[in-house]
This record gives structure tokens, sequence and C-alpha cells, in this order.
């Protein structure tokens, strides 16, 4: 087991063991001990908050800003680590959703539905939520390096509900799945607001250039299923989201595919960047996000939870 690996380990035991009180308090100082340290993935945040509330906020409520989003991020791991000891009621209790009845409308008809999600607010809480609510959800993971840290997140998923798909290695395509998966009436969440490899569609995204993953476009076109954009933050006493639309897909003959995938993943960068302007707080995105940005090592992989960072 490596230093990594260990201290996933570290953080799902001892975030379960403590009381929350104690938990969060911890968590909050690895936060603000990250803010005053000012590392690589603060330094990131800052730029991209930069990005989100333009150049007219002076530095001093930046920089609360970003503390602020920290604190967030560590709450993140903090509830994501305490998720597998919850019971059900604990879960349900712990997540709210505007739009609830869009949701529960598509999966009672069993046209299932595609939601596209920011890194924003807590994703997990979010999952869990849709499984204990007794809706079928599938969604996909980027296989983690080392690999043991992937296995355990993968477990950690699919025991809180979730049927979980590598995004590449498994038995059949990841789309192939989640096509069928759409068809047989699953909610399909995907993260939809990062992809900068060469599979990436373009947008505009506060007023600059980034790409976004063709997938919840492609998956909505492909089966006609329902697409969502979702806002996600957190309230004192819930993780919180709200669904915008369904949005209109481009019409079949308007255009050739791809052109339609980029059309409608435009529109899923405005209804992602409106949600963030709102709660930028809790946008947790530590990592390069802007094509003009400059790429550093630490951009290669995910941010390892708050409570890692010098």
């Amino acid at each position: 087991m490596n230093l990594t690996e260990l201290g996933y380990v570290a953080g799902w035991r001892l975030a379960r063991a403590l009381p929350r009180p104690v938990v969060a308090a911890a968590f909050r100082v690895g936060a603000d001990r990250a803010h005053r340290a000012n590392g690589a993935g603060t330094a990131r945040l800052r730029a991209n908050l930069r990005r989100v509330v333009g150049p007219d906020l002076p530095e001093a409520e930046l920089d609360a800003l970003v503390r602020r989003g920290l604190r967030s991020y560590a709450r993140y791991w903090m509830e994501a680590f305490r998720l597998p000891a919850l019971s059900r009621r604990e879960i349900l209790a712990g997540f709210r959703l505007d739009g609830v009845e869009k949701l529960a409308a598509d999966v009672a008809a069993g046209r299932g539905a595609v939601v596209a999600l920011p890194h924003g607010g807590n994703w997990d809480a979010a999952g869990a939520w849709v499984a204990a609510t007794g809706w079928p959800i599938t969604t996909v993971a980027e296989r983690l390096r080392p690999e043991a840290v992937y296995e355990r997140f993968l477990a950690f998923r699919q025991g809180l509900g979730m049927e979980i798909l590598p995004t590449h290695g498994g038995e059949r395509p990841a789309f192939d799945v989640l096509v069928d998966r759409v068809r047989a009436g699953t909610v399909v969440p995907l993260l939809a607001d990062r992809d900068l490899s060469a599979r990436g569609v373009e947008v505009d995204f506060f007023g600059g250039r980034t790409r976004m993953p063709a997938g919840p476009a492609l998956l909505a076109i492909r089966t006609g299923a329902p697409l969502y954009v979702t806002s996600m933050w957190y309230e004192p006493d819930a993780a919180c989201a709200s669904l915008e639309g369904p949005l209109p897909l481009p019409d079949p003959d308007s255009a050739p595919l791809d052109q339609r995938v980029r059309v409608l993943t435009q529109r899923i960068a405005d209804g992602l960047a409106a949600g963030i302007a709102r709660h930028p707080e809790d946008w947790h995105m530590l990592q390069r996000m802007w094509l003009d940005q400059r790429s550093t090592g630490s951009d290669a992989t995910p941010p390892a939870p708050i409570t890692g960072q010098a």
C-alpha cells in the first residue's frame, strides 16, 4: 500500500470512526492550512475563481472566496468518507433536489434521464440519494492511479447503490452500456465540466475557451432521453442541487451529428456556468480548466483530499 492509498484508507476509517463535529473541525483546519500554504491546487482554484467572478472583485474578497472554496472542498471529502456509514434515512435527509418531480416522472415513465453535473457540492451524495430513493443509477469513473485507489473508489460507490463503469478497460465500451441503461429507464449522471483531452468539445465558458466531454450531449441525442444540467452547492444542513431542463435537443435534420453535439455541449456549458456563478465557493475545480492556462504536472490527476495538501 503506497502513501496515496494509505491516505484514502485513513480518511475513510477516521471520518467514520470519530463524531462528525470532530471530523468537520479537522477538515476545516486542513482547508485553512491549504489556504495559507497556497500550494499548486489552491493557486489553481484562485485562478479559476477569478475567471468566474471577473476582474473587478477586490483581491481580498477573492481570497475570502478561495478560503470558502477550500472549506467546501474539504466538506465534500469529509462527507464522502462518511457516506458508507450512513443509514438510508440519513442519506435521504442529507441531500435536497430542486426539480425532483421531473426526474421522478422520467423514471416512472421508463425513459431514463441524462444529468450533466459540475465538480461542485457533493456529487457522491447526489448519487447515493438517487440510489436510496430506489431509482436505478449508472455512471462512469475514470481509472485513478494507483489502481488500488480506483478499486477502493469503485467499491465505495458500488456500496452506495450505484453501478460504476470504467471509462476504458471494461467488457464493453462504457458509452454502449450507457445507451442500454438509459433506454432501460436508468438515471445517468455524468460529470460534464472538464475534458481537456483531444476528445473534448470546445466551448465558451466564462469568457474563455475550454473543452468539455461530448458524452452527455451524445448520449441524449442517441437515446432521445431528457437531458438536464445541474447546479450543485452546499447549505449548512445539506448538499443541494437543482435541475435545469430538459434542454432542447437539436433537430436531427438540422446538422451533422458532430455539429449537433457541439451545439448541445455549449448549452450544457451555459447551464453549468449559470449554476457555478450562483455558488462559486462550491465549485471544486483545483485543476487546469481553460485552454490558455499553462499546464502543470499536478493537473494530470485529480487532487487528493484537502487534508493531504501541504
